[in-house]
């Protein structure tokens, strides 16, 4: 590696990028009290909970007072092994207070499963729903509980930035319906890179979209690639290059043309859609810009596409990835030391600063007062307090503290997801399963390994929504 010399970009105030950038168009930092704390005894020896809570005598406040003891509420979801585990510890303290039993179900096949079970009428209280297109596909049968007659709607619109609710209000059978509520999220619009090299270097956090691809540029000039991507995962080989096209689309277009696509009215054949591919292919198609040139990508498993990084010095510099990629770095790299993160930049300011989520939403199938306190008490930060130190996910709520973060770089990621002035689901997970998990998985790697032109690609993708 040569000794980085030249153009500097913006600077580390960038990591003011992380909080001025990251996006909530809510934060409150967690200083304010949840509902789902245990009671206090005030002087009378009455129990109490926070002022809202009391005030409202809410199914979460009674469940707090003991009211419904004894009863069970059912739940199903994907989460098995650790995460079942993590899940379960962080419902534990609730349990405990209220005296209502969560008896939760994982399973591995939850996504063919829950339609089983939903249509035989063998529906489980609450649902955790890890991609909301299967729940929007359940919302429309009518099976789904409307949560706007469930929860106060004031209340969500103070613990949640706008887009979430957004994202959970879908088709019913009769109308627009709350399907679903937010608990757990990791975000997908993050750039990483290894932080101690990367300052060593002079080198310095972009701002714009312009500064990193200068930057892109500078570090190909300096004897490197900047970029290490890898698309392999078996069957599903392809899935990593669509979450640079919905990150792309979200700088370049509208949020309503980004839903429009998802739902298959802007079809992968329209100029936006072909403009952020071409944005992509700029970087992607250019050899001195990728580790191990354009051909490596189809070939390098997306969990090894970052090793380079580590290595001394790096012989890449940045991944765009989920926060889950951490997992897949060497075990002797330290968060805010050795690796960071910085926002990927937006292209178009005048659609602001998107991000590129994922998560689980909970619905609810069945109306009892116990049940309505427990989806309650999953609006709220203390609900998934214990996971969020553990590590490995964001509190979508605002009342989620940054202080149960165990790393800087989490309490980053966190006030992005509150501070986002727009916030998207993964479309490839919002798309049918032909779409989604098919067409788009299979065009891009034919466009990327050369089988295909980006024409031929985008008509193939399109292909996808007529099965």
């Amino acid at each position: 590696m040569k000794k980085k010399t030249g153009r500097k970009l913006s600077t580390l105030a960038v990591l003011g990028l992380s909080f001025t950038m990251l996006v909530t168009a809510c934060g409150s930092g967690g200083n304010n009290a949840s509902p789902s704390q245990a009671p206090a005894a005030t002087s009378g020896d009455q129990p109490a909970a926070t002022a809202s809570a009391a005030t409202a005598n809410t199914p979460l406040q009674k469940a707090l007072n003991g009211e419904y003891k004894g009863t069970k509420v059912t739940m199903f979801g994907p989460f098995v092994d650790a995460d079942q585990v993590k899940f379960e510890t962080s419902i534990k303290d609730f349990e405990e207070k209220t005296g209502i039993d969560i008896q939760y179900e994982g399973s591995k096949e939850f996504e063919a499963t829950i339609n089983v079970r939903v249509d035989g009428g063998n529906a489980p209280d609450i649902a955790d729903f890890p991609q909301p297109g299967l729940l929007a596909a359940i919302a429309k049968t009518g099976k789904v509980i409307d949560l706007n007659t469930v929860l106060d709607p004031e209340k969500l619109k103070s613990n949640y930035n706008k887009s979430w609710l957004d994202m959970a209000t879908m088709d019913g059978a009769s109308g627009k319906i709350m399907a679903g509520i937010w608990n757990r999220s990791n975000v997908k619009s993050l750039v990483w890179y290894p932080k101690k090299q990367f300052e060593e270097a002079g080198y310095q956090v972009p701002q714009t979209w312009d500064e990193m691809m200068a930057l892109t540029e500078q570090i190909a000039k300096d004897g490197d690639p900047a970029w290490a991507i890898g698309i392999e995962s078996g069957a599903a080989t392809g899935w990593a290059a669509t979450d640079w096209i919905e990150n792309i689309m979200l700088r370049t277009t509208t949020p309503e043309n980004y839903d429009k696509w998802v739902k298959g009215e802007l079809p992968f054949t329209s100029p936006e859609v072909k403009n952020a591919v071409e944005i992509m292919s700029k970087i992607w198609m250019n050899k001195d810009y990728v580790y191990g040139g354009t051909k490596s990508i189809v070939t390098t498993a997306f969990g090894d596409a970052p090793k380079p990084m580590f290595e001394n010095p790096p012989k890449a510099w940045f991944n765009l990835m989920g926060n889950f990629i951490t997992s897949f770095f060497p075990e002797n790299v330290k968060v805010d030391q050795d690796y960071d993160w910085f926002y990927l930049p937006p292209i178009d300011e005048q659609y602001g600063k998107p991000v590129l989520v994922a998560g689980d939403i909970y619905a609810m199938f069945n109306d009892r007062p116990e049940v309505r306190a427990v989806i309650e008490f999953f609006t709220t930060g203390e609900s998934i307090k214990s996971w969020v130190q553990s590590g490995g996910v964001v509190a979508p709520m605002n009342d989620a503290s940054l202080d149960w973060y165990q790393s800087e770089s989490d309490r980053r990621m966190a006030k992005l997801v509150q501070d986002a002035s727009t916030l998207r689901f993964d479309g490839s997970d919002l798309m049918p399963g032909k779409v989604g998990a098919g067409s788009f998985w299979k065009g891009m790697t034919d466009y990327v390994s050369g089988t295909a032109t980006l024409d031929q690609a985008l008509e193939q993708i399109q292909k996808g929504w007529k099965n």
